[in-house]
């Protein structure tokens, strides 16, 4: 998994590279376009189109029939029952793809998550970041914990135990924009973590995981943690990012989904898809 997420990394870094000074609405406007286009190629290459279409004039001539009887309650009720039967097909029908389209989906969606759901720390701003250590560790055993940080940030608190959360804490200040490397020290051993101080659209990574499956699916922004060690996570604290859409901040998974949805709808004609 680290290896898939390491080349997915690549590969979005360099696609989304060139639109890192845009507004992110730009980005998650073309990625939309991007989810729409393959959604409907796999549409097309995975479902049974004749039989979906077959199921949408069904569904169709059950609403014609209430419009048509709709003074005869139990031609009404015969319809209603069709048109769920009919639904129900048409469900079933579209499973398939769905299937087909939920994990390329999930990869696609953790890797925008980094590039377009936190905003970069600011110079002047202040952040906190967190080391969550394994089992062992209490208020007996406080662990031996420094933090190393590049020109451009500072250290602004000492290192805050916090033995029931089994967490270490540090206050880091940002003084000038720049990607930079954290080094952290607890007991011998030594990991690092990514900070990044810029108002532009690129990949920041909140937290940095075990190397677990389910970890790796849903933070895979930096490379896991090694196995076996005292520290289990190291999290930095970004501030959450809205896009803007008609007017409104929004998630900018909500944007995705519903533009890739227009998008889809507007396409399926000229790609020859039934949906």
């Amino acid at each position: 998994m680290s290896a898939l997420n390491a080349g997915l990394r690549a590969v979005f870094d360099l696609i989304l590279s060139p639109l890192s000074e845009l507004a992110p609405l730009v980005g998650v406007a073309l990625a939309s376009l991007a989810v729409a286009v393959a959604m409907l190629l796999v549409y097309k290459r995975t479902s049974n189109q004749r039989a979906l279409a077959e199921v949408k004039r069904q569904i169709q001539a059950g609403l014609f029939e209430i419009r048509l009887f709709n003074d005869d309650l139990r031609a009404i009720l015969r319809s209603q029952l069709e048109i769920l039967r009919h639904n129900l097909t048409y469900f079933r029908l579209s499973l398939a793809p769905m299937l087909w389209m939920l994990l390329p989906l999930l990869l696609v969606i953790a890797q925008l998550q980094f590039h377009y759901g936190y905003e970069g720390l600011s110079p002047g701003e202040a952040a906190i970041l967190r080391v969550q250590l394994g089992d062992g560790w209490d208020e007996a055993r406080r662990p031996r914990a420094s933090l190393d940080v590049p020109e451009g940030l500072r250290v602004e608190t000492p290192a805050l135990w916090a033995p029931g959360l089994r967490q270490v804490a540090w206050r880091l200040g940002a003084e000038r924009p720049g990607e930079y490397q954290l080094t952290i020290h607890v007991d011998g051993e030594t990991q690092v973590k990514s900070a990044v101080v810029s108002d532009a659209v690129v990949r920041r990574s909140p937290i940095r995981v075990s190397p677990g499956f389910v970890d790796q699916l849903l933070y895979p922004a930096e490379d896991p943690l090694p196995p076996g060690g005292a520290i289990r996570s190291i999290s930095l604290a970004y501030p959450e990012r809205n896009v803007w859409f008609l007017g409104w901040d929004l998630h900018w998974l909500i944007v995705l989904f519903a533009l890739s949805i227009a998008f889809a709808f507007l396409l399926r004609g000229p790609f020859g898809v039934t949906i």
